[in-house]
């Protein structure tokens, strides 16, 4: 009986020794922790995210996952890096052919040449990536930005009489051109598919609009 006293006393004092039984021991402590919650999910193949107009450069990418124990934590690159909003962000775990993709997209979206997109009388607009070709003799004599949506407006020096004509432009960047006259001069409002600055240049044939 004295026996059988001493080894429960023995096995009692054995798991008092260590602050809870069913925790790893300090020898452990390394281990990671796991959850019974249930953390299956689809395997990341390609996801995209779409920048607003205004955006112009990308400084971090973030990403917030989830441990096998179940807390959340994230890493952050740091990055500076210009980018065209017009263009999705891809994450992906599968590469595959998104890198001919991307190129593709690239290619279809940069001009080579300028293209033609509208002539009156007077006036007449080319397009080339973000570049605005204007071929006029008529001197512009104001220029200025409007907001919602993003217009740039420019008023030529002459007295005529035209009719007021809309274009609509199937291409990135300019959407829409409108001319119309004034008392002196003639005005073309050129509407743009996101926010951007612009800069003017005078040219031997007319001038050069620049959006970024």
């Amino acid at each position: 009986m004295i026996r059988l006293i001493l080894i429960i006393s023995f096995l009692f004092l054995s798991m008092e020794a260590r602050e809870n039984p069913f925790f790893p021991s300090s020898g452990e402590k390394d281990l990671p922790n796991t959850t019974n919650k249930d953390l299956s999910a689809s395997p990341l193949k390609r996801a995209t995210i779409s920048l607003p107009s205004s955006a112009r450069r990308i400084q971090q990418v973030t990403i917030k996952y989830q441990n096998l124990d179940g807390s959340l934590e994230q890493k952050a690159i740091e990055l500076n890096n210009a980018v065209d909003w017009h263009l999705p962000i891809f994450i992906s775990q599968s590469m595959g052919n998104i890198n001919e993709k991307v190129t593709t997209n690239i290619k279809k979206t940069t001009s080579t040449k300028y293209i033609h997109l509208y002539s009156s009388k007077n006036v007449k607009f080319y397009k080339k990536d973000k570049e605005l070709k204007i071929v006029s003799k008529d001197k512009i004599i104001r220029d200025f930005l409007v907001t919602n949506p993003h217009k740039i407006v420019l008023d030529f020096k002459k007295d005529v009489n035209l009719k007021s004509e809309i274009k609509k432009l199937a291409t990135s960047v300019f959407k829409q051109i409108v001319l119309g006259t004034h008392d002196g001069y003639y005005r073309a409002v050129i509407t743009l598919d996101g926010q951007y600055k612009y800069t003017k240049v005078k040219k031997p044939y007319g001038y050069l609009l620049k959006v970024y």
